[in-house]
């Protein structure tokens, strides 16, 4: 690499290892030298020390602070310290939202992910990666599943103890567990043990997991359709059955990012669903019930899905000032007054409507927008098997009127 910062190129990410100076090209380190200012963690700056010539900047708190201390500086050459690839899971991805990719030079280095595959012999593409860094371990467990092989990034030296504690408790304590330490430097570490008897200690802040998935006689195994069993979530009936619920998850259509509104959200069984078909999916559980939204929130721990908005209050008062939804689903409360309206008003266009209904009111309610609006009206009937004496038959539940609708 021979390119030179400039006023359009004036900011230069550089990823290190563990490894310091010694793991850098030449280019990289003459960037380094000859920058005016150096910014990275207290820890990057440590290790580049040696090559370091100007001003010395460590990140400040809160993290917002810094990034005003380096769009000051813009047009003059910058130099900013990332660990491994700065865009993946780094400083890059802040960076970008601010500084257009035009004014940067960007030297990437092995990422954590990459070290830890390599010494496992993992191939990276089969693997699900996960950062745990400052965020839910919760996390983990929708992706908890026969023979999957894991590789999480945890907050500190406590975190491993922590990712066996939870593989135990959700039943795949069999599973084995490999803490990688320090990867690329000097004090580095690999360790596996079997996460029921994991007993590591003195573990390095810098560590990254790397877990081998075995399941146990009652593992929670979250599979990946739509329509999860009703007996994995907690509810009080209070719960749109699994057959409606993965009728109404097609209709409501999600893609990728998007945001929907589960209004009279019961167990949060829609909301929760709708973010497990992807990590970039959001959802906010409107419930009035105190005990319910409570409930909502265990339930978006034990699924995975700890990013689950509640607000907890009625609709549609609740709904004002909440942000502009994808989606929506109404499945309680529907019958209130102003609630149809306040959800259609607040739905963007384009954005997608769907509303079940097991009274007759609601129902009268849905005939009328469907009669009003257009969209889709459906009927839905469904009957399990149920013992009648030493015998078997059918024994019908509730049948749900279904609105689906378009905002144009």
């Amino acid at each position: 690499m021979s390119e030179i910062p400039s006023a359009q190129r004036w900011l230069t990410l550089i990823g290190i290892g563990e490894d310091g100076p010694a793991g850098l090209g030449d280019e990289a380190k003459r960037l380094i030298a000859s920058a005016p200012a150096v910014f990275g963690g207290a820890r990057h700056i440590d290790l580049m020390q040696p090559l370091i010539k100007g001003e010395a900047h460590a990140w400040l708190s809160p993290f917002e602070k810094s990034i005003e201390a380096v769009l000051a500086r813009r047009g003059t050459p910058i130099v900013v310290l990332a660990s491994g690839d700065p865009f993946f899971y780094g400083v890059g991805a802040t960076l970008s939202r601010h500084i257009p990719l035009s004014e940067m030079i960007i030297v990437p280095a092995p990422s954590s992910f990459s070290l830890a595959a390599s010494r496992l012999g993992w191939p990276l593409q089969d693997v699900t990666i996960l950062s745990l860094h400052g965020r839910s371990l919760d996390l983990l467990r929708p992706h908890l599943h026969p023979g999957r092989k894991i590789l999480a990034l945890t907050s500190d030296g406590q975190g491993p103890a922590d990712l066996a504690r939870l593989l135990q408790e959700s039943g795949f304590g069999q599973s084995m567990l490999t803490v990688l330490e320090a990867l690329g430097g000097p004090n580095e570490r690999v360790s596996t043990q079997q996460a029921a008897d994991f007993a590591l200690s003195g573990i390095n802040d810098l560590n990254v997991c790397g877990i081998d998935v075995v399941v146990g006689e009652g593992a929670r195994i979250l599979p990946l359709a739509a329509g999860l069993d009703d007996h994995l979530f907690e509810h009080d009936g209070q719960i749109t059955k699994r057959e409606i619920r993965a009728m109404t998850l097609s209709a409501l259509a999600p893609r990728r990012g998007e945001l929907l509104w589960d209004i009279g959200a019961g167990s949060g069984s829609i909301a929760i669903e709708w973010m497990l078909a992807d990590p970039s999916m959001r959802a906010i559980a409107i419930e009035s019930n105190s005990d319910r939204a409570a409930r909502i929130r265990r339930n978006a721990a034990s699924f995975g899905v700890p990013g689950l908005a509640i607000v907890e209050g009625q609709a549609p008062h609740a709904l004002a000032e909440l942000p502009t939804p994808d989606a929506i689903f109404i499945g309680g409360g529907g019958s209130d007054a102003g609630l149809m309206e306040a959800a259609i008003g607040g739905l963007r266009k384009g954005g997608r409507l769907v509303a079940n209904a097991v009274t007759t009111e609601m129902e009268a309610i849905l005939l009328a927008e469907h009669a009003r609006r257009g969209g889709s009206l459906i009927r839905i009937d469904i009957a399990r098997a149920a013992p009648i004496g030493s015998m078997t038959g059918w024994r019908p539940a509730m049948p749900v009127t279904q609105w689906s609708w378009v905002k144009e």
